[in-house]
């Protein structure tokens, strides 16, 4: 699987939000801390605001802040928002001794699309990752 830029800006703001105390959190505030181009984020921010992720407040006292706990937000919800809709991957087969190929790449697909429906942003901000038997 390969995770655009654009994708990886979005969980690491996301992970910002998850770990901020309560209440309005300003895009300037995260790009700082993220290393994220200000504009890159705004577009990011709007477009996971759009799909209901995220709440938004304007003035002064404004900022971002998730829509709801961090404890039932996904990194697969992120990447579904950012990315699209999984492709599948239909490789058609291939020929001969190569052709359980097919069936490794979607067995990979779903393993990788089961993790990151396992991971939650709580667990990203408390940095208690599980990945396969370990906790990291």
């Amino acid at each position: 699987m390969r995770i655009s830029a654009r994708t990886q800006y979005a969980l690491r703001a996301a992970a910002e939000l998850a770990a901020a105390p309560p209440g309005p959190m300003p895009a300037e505030k995260i790009a700082t801390a993220q290393g994220i181009p200000r504009k890159f984020l705004d577009n990011i921010l709007l477009q996971l605001r759009r799909a209901g992720l995220l709440h938004s407040q304007r003035g002064p006292d404004g900022g971002y802040w998730l829509a709801r706990p961090a404890g039932e937000i996904t990194l697969a919800d992120i990447v579904l928002i950012v990315e699209g809709v999984s492709e599948g991957g239909d490789h058609g087969g291939y020929p001969g001794v190569a052709s359980p190929l097919a069936e490794v790449w979607s067995a990979l697909r779903d393993h990788e699309e089961m993790m990151l429906a396992d991971i939650t942003l709580a667990d990203i901000a408390r940095a208690s990752v599980r990945l396969g038997d370990e906790w990291r």
